[in-house]
């Protein structure tokens, strides 16, 4: 059965400057005074970086004002602490692009979730450089987009690309098992929304199957990195990890459907906290409220 519907109208304040007094306590007064109940809240001083976040899920109340007043009252408190701020309907789905190579356990995965409602998303293009997947779109009534990748067409088809997200306005960009490695101008351009996968032996075991590389050496453990995408290949600001331990009688193909598991695991969670608003940037890192 599909969650039931709030009471009142849901949104979510996210916030991040650097730390000082009064806050918290900004924030929360300005809520109550203008008639909103705060539902959850999260917060963090980092006292390496010297900055601090916050998340609020709070309720509209009756006669309160709309979310278009809120947002220009609260931009005097934004202004004040020098805040990177947004006020968002935590009713709207975030719009998707997800990219795919052949493999495809990610990006069936994700569809299932979407389609259970576990994961708030509008999954608007499913843009691949093979053709393996393309009957999975149309069962989701997902448009499909081939765009082949060679070294002579890399620009042209990354400027068509980049023309898709820009017309379908999509907020995420997936990169569910996307086995192209994009332009540091592209990743610049998706910088904090996009989100790769990949397997946690690198740099152990690089290159062409890593799964029975990692078996030869006798691995205890493997594991999934999700991450935001810059131009640094697989180095982005971690969002999430799964690990799974590894028995002696299991041979390379276990690795590999343990591996299967892992990725999903992982690149779902990292997909759903982003979805939810619940992941901030902080520097090389990132700070999540799960």
């Amino acid at each position: 059965m599909p969650p039931a519907l709030p009471l009142h109208p849901q949104f979510i304040l996210t916030l991040s400057c650097a730390d000082r007094p009064g806050i918290v306590g900004a924030v929360a007064s300005f809520l109550a005074d203008n008639g909103c109940n705060i539902i959850d809240s999260a917060q963090f001083g980092d006292m390496d970086t010297g900055r601090f976040m916050m998340r609020v899920l709070f309720e509209r109340l009756e006669g309160a004002p709309e979310r278009p007043v809120l947002a220009a009252a609260f931009a005097a408190i934004g202004e004040h602490f020098s805040m990177r701020w947004a006020l968002l309907d935590a009713g709207e789905r975030p719009r998707v692009l997800i990219m795919v190579s052949r493999l495809d356990h990610c990006l069936n995965d994700l569809l299932y979730r979407y389609r259970i409602g576990a994961l708030p998303m509008d999954p608007v293009a499913i843009v691949s450089n093979h053709r393996d997947t393309y009957q999975l779109a149309p069962s989701y009534n997902i448009p499909f987009f081939y765009l082949p990748v060679t070294n002579e067409t890399k620009t042209q088809q990354e400027a068509k690309l980049w023309a898709l997200i820009e017309d379908e306005h999509a907020e995420l960009i997936v990169l569910a098992r996307y086995m192209q490695v994009l332009s540091n101008d592209l990743c610049r351009r998706l910088e904090g929304r996009a989100i790769n996968i990949h397997h946690s032996f690198l740099p152990s075991f690089k290159g062409a199957k890593p799964y029975h590389q990692a078996y030869a050496r006798g691995v205890k453990l493997i594991g999934a990195t999700a991450h935001y995408v810059t131009p640094d290949l697989d180095e982005g600001p971690i969002i999430e990890q799964e690990v799974a331990r590894v028995d002696y009688k299991m041979g390379a193909d276990d690795l590999v459907a343990l591996g299967r598991d892992v990725e999903c695991i992982a690149l779902a969670r990292a997909v759903k906290y982003h979805l939810e608003h619940r992941v901030f940037l902080n520097g090389q890192k990132t700070v999540v409220f799960r």
